[in-house]
Order: C-alpha cells, then structure tokens, then sequence
C-alpha cells in the first residue's frame, strides 16, 4: 500500500489551460508568464508601461502614446488583442513581468537588468529597449523581426494626425447661417428645444457643436464619436441613443443635451453656474475624471478648485510628469492644452452668437448650411 501511494505521487499530474497547453503541477500552480504559443493561443497580449505622453495615455476613450501605438502594431501582427497594464515605476513593471502578470514591457529600459531579455524597440543612443521575460526568446526573436526603425517615424505621424482636427471627417460650414437675420444654424430650432434641458443657454451649445462638428450631422472622428454634437457609441448606448439614430440632427442634440445635464449634476460642488458650464464643456473634451484630477491639484496647491481660471492652469499642468504623476492623480497624463483652448474657443464663440442671434426659430426653415468656400478662414 505505502509503495503504491508512493507511485501516485511520484507521477507528475498535469493541468490543461483552455487554449490547448499542457502544465505540469508544479507549473500550474507558479505564476509564470506565457510563451508566444500562450499568448496567441490566449488571444491577448498584456504590455507593462507607466503613464505618460511618449507611452501610453487615455485620449477621448483610445490609447495613445508612442510605446502604446507601436505595441498596438506589434499585437496586431501577432493577431490577438491588446491590454494595458500601468505602474507606478520600472521597478515593478520589472516584477511584475518576473511575476507572469505582463507579457511586454513597452517602455525604454536601460540595458543592464541580466533577468531581463531585451528586444524590440529601441534607442541605440540611450542605451534602452524594450523587454521581455529571460526565458520567453521566441517572444524577443518574433519583436525583434517585426521591429524596424521606420516604423517609429510611422507611428509619430499617425498619432500627429490623430491628434489634429484633420482626423474628423466633415465638411466645413460657415459658423453663422445669417448673420443679419441672426440665424447661427439650420439646426437652432433643436438648440432651443432641448438646450433647457442642461439649463444651458441655446446659443452656448451651438457654439460648442459648431466647435465639435462645424454643424455637419455626418461628421466621424477617428476615435468613433459620431454627429453633430460628436457623441461615442458607447455614450450614445448610455444616453439611450441608437447607432441608427445618432447622425440624427433632433436625436443627437438631444442625446447631447441629457449628456451636458449630467456632467452639470456631476459639477454640483461648482455653485456658480457659469463656471460650472466651463467645467462640463471641459469634461465633454477631456473627461470628467481628469478634470476632477486638476481640481485635487488646485486644491493641494492652495488654489480655488471651483474656479475655472485656477483649475484650467492645473489643466495644462497635467501634461507635465511633475503634476500627472502626483500621488493625487488618478488618471495620469492630459493633453491639458487641447481641452482649454476648446474651451476658449466655444466661450469666445459664444459672446459672439450672442451678439447676432436673437433666439427666434422662424427663421430656419427656409435656409439650409452653407458650405465655407475657404477652409482656413473659419478657424476650429
């Protein structure tokens, strides 16, 4: 009997993962990372980074960020999905790779960890590169062939134009319809209806659609938000608006307007009502958990954080690692710079509908958008 108990535990028992591969006990029960054959076979690719402007940021719902992109690729290549996993520092991204919980780490190293192999991206002249577990080489040799210097220039020219106001399709129409008769948009009879709805002034939100579309119902951004008002698919499933609807004129503002009411509920702490608006202008752009990282550093930094004047300065500042890397933020790195100037531009965009238009509705039906013969004149 003790000889056969022996035997049964002696023999190696083994474990069956879900996509195909065989373990031993003793390796189902460690934490290690996968092999190339895993991750393909699992169908994602998990990359290791610290948040920042060069490797990986959240910009309207999309990754972004060299290091980001360029790992985005590299998975795409190998045909399975991408999953972000951020840290604090090298020094955990490090063991976190040791422990199995990343397959990549996306980030310029220094070459000198000898636990590490390292592969892919790289920059000769500082020494750093990507890197992989010691024991995954198939991994390395497959990033080292998929890997060539051109593709960084690539990518920095696609982010760029992602980045720009060229990456939203749309015709450019001029920012008032008729300005004699103070008619701003064919679609001002929907403003007015549904612009109470946020306590908004009707006049406020064309400016704001004006800056997100030019007043074209089929504009599409690259990042996927659709219409007038530039809504995502995912807000509009929240908002109870359906892809089907959501290049209607009446059924996207009025999605928009339920949007704009709940960011003001959100921004019930900001008693001013016209600095509030500044507020919810800024999280439609940028994102409500952002806005509220540079509201934690106005406050740390014995600034107003009700104030949009002492905020947006903590806006911008979110661009600089001092700041987005504060204990304080939750949310990590802005594009800061893009959020106040869209935000200046529908203030000033404002004062001036506000001098044409009278808020009448008689006047839209018999006028449609006229297209702008020159581009560049109406500045975005």
């Amino acid at each position: 009997m003790l000889l056969m108990l022996c035997g049964c535990e002696n023999e190696k028992k083994q474990v069956r993962t879900p996509w195909g591969t065989t373990l031993g006990a003793d390796t189902a029960n460690v934490s290690q990372g996968f092999s190339l054959d895993d991750i393909i076979g699992n169908g994602e690719l998990i990359m290791l980074t610290i948040n920042g402007p060069e490797t990986y940021y959240d910009y309207r719902g999309h990754g972004m960020g060299l290091q980001y992109l360029l790992c985005e690729q590299f998975a795409r290549q190998l045909g399975v999905s991408l999953r972000v996993e951020l840290c604090k520092d090298t020094t955990e991204m490090v063991n976190r790779l040791e422990q199995g919980d990343g397959d990549i780490i996306a980030f310029p190293l220094p070459r000198t960890d000898k636990r590490l192999l390292y592969s892919g991206p790289s920059a000769d002249s500082l020494k750093t590169q990507w890197a992989v577990r010691k024991d995954n080489e198939a991994l390395a040799d497959t990033l080292n062939k998929w890997f060539s210097p051109k593709l960084i220039a690539q990518v920095r020219q696609r982010e760029s134009f992602l980045l720009s106001t060229r990456s939203v399709t749309r015709h450019v129409y001029s920012p008032m319809l008729n300005r004699s008769q103070g008619v701003i948009s064919h679609y001002d009879h929907y403003f007015q209806q549904y612009a109470p709805m946020a306590r908004w002034d009707w006049r406020l939100m064309a400016a704001q659609c004006y800056q997100e579309s030019t007043f074209d119902p089929q504009a599409r951004s690259w990042a996927g938000a659709l219409g007038l008002m530039q809504i995502m698919p995912g807000t509009a499933a929240h908002l109870g608006l359906s892809l089907a609807d959501i290049h209607d004129p009446e059924q996207n503002i009025a999605a928009a307007a339920k949007y704009l009411q709940e960011l003001s509920t959100r921004f019930q702490d900001v008693r001013n009502v016209q600095e509030r608006q500044y507020f919810v202008l800024a999280s439609y752009n940028g994102g409500f958990y952002h806005v509220r990282d540079a509201m934690a550093l106005t406050q740390k930094n014995g600034g107003n954080p009700h104030s949009w004047n002492h905020v947006s300065e903590y806006i911008l500042k979110l661009s600089d690692p001092r700041y987005y890397r504060d204990p304080i933020v939750k949310y990590g790195y802005m594009r800061g710079s893009e959020t106040v100037d869209y935000v200046n531009k529908i203030r000033t965009r404002y004062a001036q509908y506000r001098g044409v238009a009278k808020g009448g509705i008689g006047f839209y039906s018999i006028q449609k958008p006229s297209r702008a013969k020159r581009k560049h004149r109406f500045k975005l």
